[in-house]
């Protein structure tokens, strides 16, 4: 069953900075389904990200815990802030 996709705050700042550095950043949290909120390339690498709510526990709901198991071992990130989105992709 398909969950109504809902938008964590932070996450257009966390766009909109990654954009400023030069990443190609896709939403995909219309996609539902416990994908991950956010595609992101940068310097020829490819990093899934889920965004939470900065002060709130990383918990994953189930759905997005299954889809990172299954998604073939592929790593999803969970980021809370500009700061480590931007560390992920390496620019801090």
């Amino acid at each position: 069953m398909r969950r109504a996709a809902k938008v964590d705050a932070s996450q257009a700042d966390i766009v909109a900075m990654l954009r400023r550095v030069g990443a190609s950043v896709q939403s995909l949290a219309k996609v539902g389904d416990g994908c991950p909120d956010l595609l992101v390339g940068h310097s020829g690498e490819t990093y899934l990200m889920e965004v939470k709510e900065p002060g709130v526990k990383r918990r994953l709901r189930p759905s997005q815990a299954e889809w990172h198991r299954e998604w073939c071992g592929a790593k999803v990130h969970v980021v809370q802030d500009v700061d480590e989105a931007l560390r992920l992709v390496k620019i801090l």
